[in-house]
């Protein structure tokens, strides 16, 4: 069963980046906010995080902050 995957990415940030190379490598489909450019989506994910650190990956309800290959993939349940 498919999971939905939202991130919360800058254009700049390294781990970003490898979190979409991960999903793509997988093939995850995700949806991409990028929270430079969206302010409601800043301020969302600032609710959900309590900071301004990114990526935040977002799979079901579950809040993951960073890209941790290994974390991310066990909730997809993949492997790493």
């Amino acid at each position: 069963m498919a999971k939905n995957v939202t991130i919360y990415s800058t254009p700049t940030c390294h781990f970003c980046h490898m979190a979409k190379e991960f999903f793509a490598e997988k093939n995850i489909t995700y949806t991409a906010y990028d929270v430079a450019a969206d302010a409601d989506k800043r301020a969302e994910m600032m609710k959900l995080t309590g900071q301004m650190g990114v990526p935040v990956i977002v799979i079901d309800n579950q809040v993951l902050v960073g890209f941790d290959r290994e974390k991310v993939a066990a909730q997809l349940g993949v492997e790493a």
